[in-house]
């Protein structure tokens, strides 16, 4: 098969993995709610488990991180070493692809052809993504996010939070600890890239936060101060 067409069809391939809408099918298929007029109206794990209960956010949000895990992880079947372009990343060729893999499934997640080009902010789906290419930064994401969450009770507070976290942490390893980190001036730049794109997706929650109208999940707030009598 010719390597470009072999690319288009991983990409195509991914990004209709991530755009699978698993938000809707749990709510319209086990509640009978579309999730996309409750709540937020977004198509995330979050939204779901504000209006459907923990239990179906919980399946969701596994879901949605699988979309990005399973796109990176297929492509092993589907490459076949030859690239349709030069190569002058110091990643192997499979690596790129299924960087470009992670990054359109991401997309499909963020706009599914399937629910009107709408669906949720792509967290979880990057999530997927980066734990099969930069384990130990979503590591200490994943800490950030909590700790954020367990503080505040504001899902999307510690989501930003996190994809800040994410290339500052590389970035730290690399230039201050000495870590050596394969192809670190070319992926650190994806890791950027990909962080801006998440935090471009919660805007609408930047705005709410700033303005203290973003909802919260008060029963995860565990550091919250006891009331004075």
């Amino acid at each position: 098969m010719d390597p470009t067409l072999r690319l288009v069809i991983i990409i195509i391939q991914s990004y209709l993995i991530g755009a699978i809408p698993n938000a809707l099918i749990i709510g319209k298929r086990f509640f009978g709610i579309d999730v996309r007029t409750e709540g937020s109206g977004n198509m995330g794990s979050t939204n779901v488990f504000r209006t459907l209960g923990w239990k179906a956010g919980v399946v969701v949000q596994v879901l949605d991180i699988a979309k990005g895990l399973v796109a990176v992880l297929l492509v092993a079947y589907f490459f076949d070493s030859t690239m349709p372009f030069v190569n002058r990343t110091p990643f192997e060729d499979e690596t790129v692809v299924r960087v470009i893999a992670g990054i359109s499934a991401v997309l499909g997640h963020m706009w599914s052809p399937f629910a009107g080009f709408k669906g949720g902010k792509g967290m979880n789906t990057s999530f997927g993504l980066l734990i099969a290419v930069a384990p130990v930064e979503v590591s200490v994401g994943l800490g950030i996010f909590l700790l954020i969450l367990f503080a505040s009770g504001y899902v999307s507070l510690g989501s930003i939070a996190a994809a800040v976290i994410i290339p500052s942490t590389m970035a730290f390893r690399y230039n201050v600890l000495g870590v050596s980190i394969e192809g670190y001036h070319t992926l650190v730049f994806f890791l950027i890239s990909l962080s801006v794109l998440v935090i471009y997706a919660h805007r609408s929650n930047v705005m709410r936060l700033l303005a203290g109208t973003e909802s919260r999940f008060q029963k995860l707030m565990l550091f919250k101060r006891p009331r004075q009598d």
